[in-house]
């Protein structure tokens, strides 16, 4: 009987140090867990940051802000377009039209009214 005491006396032991063991194994499992967890929501929020960034420097004003002053690009106009034909040759460019300001100096508006008042 002293045996089958004994031999169930370190059965139970045994089982009991797995059990300690497991609980340690998963506390550390746990533990890692949420620290992996708290990494993915870190690195989420960087991932958010960055896009936001990234369409703060993509806005079409910085674009053509940044083609002007470090690309010296300027705005295309009739005047320095050069248009090429099938064959090779360039079309010249077309030369912007003058300003149409009326001969006294005034605006076209003015003029129209004072020339109304004159034929009555």
């Amino acid at each position: 009987m002293t045996r089958l005491n004994l031999l169930l006396l370190l059965a139970v032991i045994g089982s009991a140090l797995y059990l300690v063991h497991f609980e340690y194994t998963a506390r550390q499992l746990y533990t890692e867990m949420h620290r992996a967890e708290q990494e993915t929501r870190r690195i989420e929020l960087d991932f958010e940051r960055l896009q936001l960034e990234k369409r703060a420097q993509a806005t079409p004003l910085r674009v053509e802000k940044l083609a002007r002053e470090q690309l010296k690009m300027r705005t295309a106009t009739p005047a320095i377009t050069q248009y090429v034909r099938p064959d090779g040759s360039v079309i010249p460019a077309v030369a912007p039209p003058p300003p149409t300001t009326p001969p006294t100096g005034r605006p076209a508006s003015a003029a129209a009214g004072s020339a109304a008042r004159s034929q009555r």
